[in-house]
């Protein structure tokens, strides 16, 4: 690994694919045939969203990579540093990107507050 810079860069570009694939709205379309959205109303009349896990084997097994960000940050992970090792040319501009959307995101995270 080149220096330290490089291995935040790779800490926060893990981080942002992480949250791209396990969270975010425009990639719902890779979770889609893997999980089924269910909302509930609770008795307090609030709706509840939940996520249930389709099918069995290796679709069911998909499913809970994906809906793990523990999970699936270690793949994430190997992917990034895989991409950094072998690829550097073309992966660096991908997970500088991803670098500074994750830096932002930690940044817009402690500024608001809900």
């Amino acid at each position: 690994m080149g220096s330290w810079f490089d291995f935040c860069l790779l800490i926060l570009a893990s981080f942002r694919l992480t949250r791209l694939i396990v969270y975010d709205t425009i990639t719902g379309f890779l979770r889609a045939p893997f999980h089924e959205t269910v909302e509930e109303i609770t008795e307090d009349g609030q709706t509840e969203t939940f996520i249930e896990i389709k099918g069995s084997g290796l679709r069911y097994w998909i499913g809970e990579l994906l809906s793990c960000h523990w999970c699936t940050g270690i793949w994430s992970s190997a992917i990034i540093f895989g991409a950094y090792s072998l690829f550097p040319e073309f992966s660096l501009p991908v997970i500088t990107i991803l670098a500074i959307a994750g830096a932002a995101a930690l940044i817009q995270h402690s500024l608001v507050k809900d």
